[in-house]
């Protein structure tokens, strides 16, 4: 029996070996250890062990507990009044004056207007006073139009490059966090691209047990944007009876489950009989 791949996940040891009968994957937890698991490629074998990894954590409550704790806090779903008021309205009207003041395609070309990008990220409350103060000095300085660049290409398509791009633009004024690098796509595109908040997004991936709780790092990674999008994919599906219209709906799904309280579920049924 050979080991031919392990790994630290969170409190866990992963741990691959190969055996006569093929691939076997356990996993170690606190001097415990799971029964193998049997697979016939590394990578998906893998990809089961975080998994089920994921799932021995003491935060889990899995898939079926986010959407039942959504539903206590918005009974009515993504198209409720209540969510509206909370969540929604104000993406929404950041995002039609984006689109209307930052056009996507100005940005790519370099011509885009810095003050309407400082008003873009002034819009919301996603980043905090302190990032907001920051991007000045970045979006009046000499790398503004160049971050601005690098967001457009990232939305296009060309994530790698947009990501360096944004990387390069951002770090010299500190400013250099994931949240700064996916606001504008964010807006852009909700269709298919998405906000990372990092502290809320790994407490989601902890609770439904996704690998994303690990994955993440601060640094400007591809890999944990991809893992980003694809805890989003595995949010569509599981919220299909309740037809979220894109990703901002899916972001803020993730917001409330993972920073909601449950206290706050009688205020929001208090501020919808207002």
């Amino acid at each position: 029996m050979k080991t031919i791949r392990q790994e630290v996940f969170g409190k866990a040891t992963l741990r691959i070996v190969e055996t006569a009968e093929g691939l076997r994957g356990i996993i170690l937890r606190e001097g415990t250890k799971s029964d193998p698991i049997e697979g016939e490629d590394e990578a998906s074998l893998w990809t089961r062990l975080m998994n089920e990894a994921g799932k021995s954590h003491p935060d889990y409550f899995g898939w079926s507990g986010a959407v039942a704790r959504f539903k206590r806090l918005f009974p009515g779903g993504f198209e409720s009044e209540e969510f509206d008021m909370h969540e929604r309205d104000y993406k929404d009207t950041a995002r039609r004056m984006i689109l209307s003041e930052l056009p996507l395609e100005a940005a790519l070309l370099g011509e885009a207007d810095i003050e309407a990008a400082l008003r873009a990220f002034r819009a919301t409350n996603l980043l905090s006073p302190f990032e907001k103060v920051r991007l000045q000095d970045l979006f009046r300085g000499e790398q503004g139009a160049k971050f601005l660049q690098g967001a457009a290409q990232f939305t296009r398509g060309d994530r790698t490059q947009g990501l360096a791009r944004m990387k390069q633009a951002a770090e010299p004024h500190d400013v250099g966090k994931w949240t700064t690098y996916t606001y504008l796509p964010y807006f852009w595109n909700p269709e298919t691209e998405i906000f990372l908040k990092p502290e809320v997004s790994k407490d989601f991936a902890t609770r439904v047990g996704h690998p994303f709780q690990t994955i993440y790092s601060a640094q400007a990674d591809i890999a944990v944007y991809n893992s980003l999008l694809d805890l989003g994919k595995h949010a569509w599906t599981e919220l299909a009876d309740l037809q979220p219209r894109d990703n901002i709906d899916i972001q803020s799904f993730i917001w409330v489950v993972g920073a909601y309280k449950e206290t706050d579920a009688s205020e929001l049924s208090m501020d919808g009989g207002a």
